[in-house]
């Protein structure tokens, strides 16, 4: 026989849809296997390749010379950067920066953030070192997209922060999936990178699509007036890695 699987919705005695406890002991009951819809697109991220590569090019910047990567997901159409300088096919230990789009930090100038201080200074260091990457993925608003961002912006306005804010629209506090970046710096042949971020949940995200991070390197950059209590709610309710006291 063929291997098949059924998706489902199962009722419990008193008329309501199981939840995901009652549903192991229902499976375990039964001798069934159970898995979840999260662990099912997770297992396809890792063993099937959702990215190709449509386009590469040079980028003279202010912050130096580099390569451009253009990659064109094939689940939502979205398209992710990989901005290289070097060759760093195949080599070890290359510093990396994956970055989530943030328009209002990275075009605008927005000190509401640290967004467009961390691309810059990634850039930088890359450019210093001699060789890396930026992998400048399409997850604006961690993930909710602009329009979400924006609105998150607004109930901050009144009052709540950033967290409070993304749940009161009906998201978690952070929306994004390392499953596409993973794979993306599969394709351009890296397999162990230091990874610039303050972020454990990143380190985690990419860890589970195989990757092995050898070393986290700390991208902190000054507070202002106007993040200062953004900066406070990622240490203190995301776990952001931030030594500067807040």
């Amino acid at each position: 026989l063929a291997p098949a699987g059924l998706c489902c919705e199962i009722m419990d005695d008193d008329g309501h849809m199981m939840r995901t406890p009652r549903l192991i002991e229902f499976s375990k009951e039964h001798g069934l296997k159970l898995i979840t819809v999260k662990a099912l697109i997770e297992y396809r991220k890792r063993t099937e390749c959702f990215v190709e590569k449509i386009a590469e090019a040079d980028l003279p910047s202010k912050y130096g010379h580099f390569r451009i990567h253009a990659y064109e997901s094939k689940l939502d159409g979205k398209c992710h950067l990989a901005i290289v300088k070097g060759d760093v096919k195949g080599k070890e230990n290359v510093l990396v920066r994956v970055h989530s789009e943030c328009l209002t930090g990275d075009a605008l100038g927005s000190l509401r953030c640290d967004c467009g201080e961390q691309l810059a200074t990634a850039l930088k260091r890359i450019e210093a070192e001699g060789e890396g990457m930026v992998l400048y993925m399409r997850q604006e608003g961690r993930g909710i997209g602009l329009g979400n961002k924006m609105r998150a912006y607004e109930l901050q306005d009144h009052g709540k922060d950033t967290v409070e804010a993304n749940v009161l629209l009906g998201f978690a506090p952070d929306e994004r999936d390392y499953g596409i970046g993973a794979q993306i710096l599969a394709d351009m042949g890296l397999t162990t990178i230091r990874l610039m971020t303050n972020t454990p949940a990143k380190r985690a995200g990419l860890e589970g699509y195989g990757l092995k991070i050898v070393d986290r390197v700390a991208l902190e950059v000054p507070t202002n007036e106007y993040n200062q209590n953004y900066m406070k709610v990622k240490k203190t309710k995301m776990g952001h890695i931030l030594a500067e006291k807040i």
